[in-house]
């Protein structure tokens, strides 16, 4: 092949002098990300995509085989064309000779060119189906998670690691087909028929070969890949400053901070542009001694073969071989060299996905786990014990509660007393650290956490909503309600008046965690979202707390609908919203310290609900 289809290989790969598109990564360490993944953990991880499809990797490797070996005769039949060509025309059989060499070279290009096409016609759609595949499940990793993960990674960062994973694996197995197989191929190739004919040549040719390989590898993992790890580091850092201050548009200016931002974001980029520069700079370095070590190969072949000539051991055509092999060889070998760059390059950004495949969620289901089966939701807690990661004290610790089937209790107490944690237990966001939670008589542990969490509907303080119309928000808990049981959900959350004065209704996109609808509408689609899914335990966390008085009188009474004959447990710091619970647990370190009703609470002197409620009212 010709060094100009060299080149056309070569164009593949990403120039590894310029940044890579970099994803914004976590500031916080996570469960998944420990030291970085070694090579070898890469590779396996890579190879086990390929071995589900193991007769289309096996016919892209010897469809690219058999075009190298065609590449690798080139030279050789190029050689024979010139000796043909140096006998003359008036030589016995000089036109029949010709045209037959003629026919071989044409023969074996054809042959080079359709089978590299066709072995990446093949290659393309295997490649197309691992990446689905790895995207998919590195996805439902990071969903089988524990909320912990989640609260300790942004979310951005998460979703950079996962499609940057995706496209690294893209890389690397590029690199390997392309990159890796078809230069030591060549090399070995061209090797072995230059030592049939001259020993000497083949030897330089072979060794030549190796300190190419190995120079290029130790300068690509001691020398550019340090200096490169600290520049994907800092551009990582121009990631999180943009997240960081976009994403917090609004107060940058309600502040009037944009030139203090700006300040703040060049001193990132001016760090970014010094490391990049040194990163850069050693790759300069790297293509150098490259480049010194081709123009010696090139130089010590045309020596040899000249010197192979000028004692009658070579002809004419076998110095065209000899050039010709080192024109197909050099551009093999910068492939090689840029190959062996961006391969630890590659390795490095697959960290992520890798590190996901290998961690096991926090929070799994066990083998022997079974659907949970609904009931009326009776809730117990015996004897929990929870701690959170890094916690020096425990939120709960024997801790032992009774709700029963039906009951509407409130949880009140201050921030950190240990409310939201009793929810997160219930859904088994959490494992307890000793102790046991039973859900109508099954132990949250021992069923499957899906089927669990669709038996309790949440309505959040702070509701997220999917960029999706409003229909598919409000009927995310129940995906094949009608169109009808949607608009009756909305109407007892007091949210259709809102919606028919929107121009597409229910078809209205609601933007990126409804952006678009302010916090009270964002409250009320959440709440017809727990309407519509008509769970048996209900819990609503501050669900009012965004509502205007008279739109909480409205919804108060559907609420109260809502409640009638099913568990429900609300999260309440506005006292007036609980008087009709069941019962009211007052909450403080992990401790619940009153039970009882609103009345009855109100009674107690010196008590704390009643200081609370006290509180509320103005007094003192």
């Amino acid at each position: 092949m010709s060094d100009t289809s060299a080149d056309a290989l070569e164009g593949r790969f990403v120039d590894p002098a310029k940044p890579s598109e970099n994803t914004i990564n976590s500031q916080h360490s996570d469960e998944s990300k420990g030291t970085s993944a070694s090579f070898l953990e890469v590779l396996g991880f890579v190879l086990s995509y390929w071995r589900r499809r193991p007769r289309q990797v096996s016919l892209v490797f010897l469809l690219m085989a058999l075009a190298t070996i065609a590449d690798a005769l080139l030279p050789a039949a190029a050689g024979k064309i010139v000796d043909v060509l140096a006998l003359g025309p008036d030589a016995p059989g000089a036109a029949d000779n010709a045209q037959s060499a003629v026919y071989v070279f044409v023969f074996l290009a054809i042959g080079f060119y359709a089978l590299r096409l066709l072995s990446i016609a093949v290659w393309n759609p295997f490649a197309a189906h691992n990446m689905e595949e790895l995207v998919s499940e590195a996805f439902a990793k990071a969903q089988s998670f524990s909320s912990d993960w989640h609260a300790n990674n942004f979310a951005g960062a998460t979703v950079r690691k996962i499609s940057r994973g995706m496209w690294a694996y893209d890389m690397m197995s590029d690199i390997l087909l392309i990159g890796i197989f078809p230069p030591a191929m060549i090399i070995l190739a061209v090797t072995f028929q230059m030592a049939l004919r001259w020993p000497l040549v083949g030897g330089f040719i072979f060794v030549a070969a190796i300190i190419f390989t190995v120079s290029s590898a130790v300068l690509a993992l001691r020398y550019v890949a340090p200096a490169n790890r600290v520049s994907n580091d800092a551009d990582s850092e121009i990631g999180a400053a943009l997240a960081d201050a976009i994403s917090c548009n609004a107060i940058v200016k309600s502040f009037g901070a944009e030139d203090r931002e700006e300040s703040r974001f060049r001193t990132v980029a001016r760090s970014w542009r010094k490391s990049a520069v040194v990163a850069w700079g050693r790759f300069v370095t790297m293509w150098a001694v490259q480049f010194a070590l081709l123009f010696l190969m090139q130089t010590g072949m045309v020596v040899l073969s000249v010197w192979q000539w000028s004692n009658g051991a070579a002809s004419a055509g076998d110095v065209a071989f000899v050039l010709t092999s080192f024109f197909v060889m050099s551009g093999y070998l910068r492939i090689l060299g840029d190959s062996l760059q961006q391969l630890q390059r590659s390795v490095n950004e697959m960290d992520d996905v890798v590190g996901f495949a290998q961690v096991a969620p926090e929070v799994r289901d066990l083998e022997s786990a079974v659907s949970f089966a609904p009931k009326r939701g009776e809730i117990v807690f015996d004897d929990v014990t929870f701690r959170y990661r890094n916690q020096s004290e425990a939120t709960y610790e024997d801790f032992s509660l009774l709700i029963k089937a039906g009951e509407r209790v409130a949880l009140v107490g201050p921030s950190g007393s240990g409310k939201s944690t009793f929810v997160r237990l219930v859904q088994r966001l959490y494992d307890v650290s000793s102790g046991a939670i039973r859900i109508d008589g099954q132990d949250v542990r021992n069923v499957v956490q899906t089927s669990l969490r669709r038996a309790i509907s949440v309505v959040p303080q702070d509701p997220a909503l999917f960029h999706r119309t409003l229909a598919e928000n409000i009927a995310y808990g129940r995906p094949n309600a009608s169109r009808a049981e949607i608009e009756i959900a909305a109407e007892r959350a007091r949210a259709s008046e809102f919606i028919a004065a929107l121009p597409e209704g229910l078809d209205t996109l609601v933007g990126e965690r409804g952006v678009k609808l302010s916090g009270g509408e964002r409250q009320r689609v959440a709440l017809a979202r727990a309407f519509l899914m008509d769970a048996p335990i209900l819990v609503l966390d501050e669900a009012t707390s965004s509502l205007d008085s008279e739109t909480e009188a409205q919804i108060q009474a559907a609420m109260d609908e809502l409640t009638e004959g099913r568990t429900s447990i609300i999260i309440a710091h506005r006292l007036s919203t609980i008087r009709n619970a069941d019962r009211i647990l007052v909450f403080d370190r992990g401790r619940i310290v009153e039970d009882g009703r609103h009345e009855d609470l109100l009674a107690r002197e010196d008590g704390h609900y009643r200081r609370l409620h006290t509180i509320q009212m103005g007094g003192s």
